[in-house]
């Protein structure tokens, strides 16, 4: 554990700015080294308290942010106060934005086809000079693993994006990561779906006050009530226990 790395609910995390996670990354990719990241937030870390693996894949990840903004009032209120949130899809945003410079080849792994060829035209389109090393849906069987894993490999990606469903993305990431032999893979969740302009983001004073989940609430209630719902209260609990030292 670094000496920037704090411990959160049982969960590691690296107290890094937005400008310091780039900066990592960037000697990431020099050195050539695989490293998985991950972003943690609220629901994470509510996962992870009953699941094991997905704990122990998360805290020996070489890099870990804090996505949600809650987890960073409750490192602040528990005493361990993170520099700022890291949000994955700023953080995937911002990548993008430095690669033509740097000569980064990207690679899109996830979601439906028609929404990551959306993500690969709207890249190209946005960010001119981008090496597109490689894309694919994230639907394929547990048989076709190992031929998405050879593709990737033979990309010769320095980016690898995810956008797999938790805990999938963090589970494939670290069965493959010395196949893949990409150094920076990151799992993105939805973000995928917000840079294909699928999912909007909340205005910026929601996201500042921490209540980006209730707009995605708003626009996938189907989806989107249960989840927040059960992890958002047991988050609450999780913190105030700490707080109160609380053994049970």
């Amino acid at each position: 554990m670094t000496k920037e790395r704090i411990n959160l609910l049982g969960l590691n995390i690296d107290n890094l700015s937005m400008q310091d996670t780039l900066s990592r990354i960037e000697q990431i990719v020099k050195e050539r080294i695989p490293v998985q990241h991950v972003v943690v937030n609220a629901a994470k870390i509510v996962h992870a308290q009953k699941n094991e693996q997905l704990k122990d894949i998360i805290n020996n990840c070489g890099l870990i942010n804090a996505d949600g903004q809650a987890v960073v009032w409750a490192s602040r209120l528990l005493g361990i106060p993170l520099k700022e949130r890291v949000a994955g899809v700023d953080l995937m945003y911002n990548i993008l934005n430095i690669a033509p410079k740097k000569g980064w080849r990207i690679y899109f792994l996830g979601a439906r086809e028609n929404v990551v060829n959306t993500v690969v035209s709207k890249t190209e389109s946005k960010f001119p000079g981008i090496q597109i090393a490689g894309y694919r849906d994230g639907y394929f069987t547990e048989d076709e693993e190992l031929d998405v894993v050879e593709d990737i490999k033979n990309s010769k990606a320095d980016i690898l994006f995810v956008a797999i469903s938790s805990p999938k993305k963090e589970q494939f990431l670290n069965k493959y990561m010395n196949e893949l032999m990409v150094p920076f893979c990151m799992g993105v969740g939805g973000s995928f779906d917000v840079f294909a302009g699928l999912v909007k983001r909340a205005p910026v004073w929601m996201q500042k006050i921490g209540m980006e989940w209730f707009y995605r609430i708003l626009q996938e209630p189907g989806r989107m009530w249960k989840r927040y719902a059960t992890t958002n209260p047991i988050f609450i609990y999780l913190v105030a226990k700490e707080k109160l030292g609380i053994k049970l």
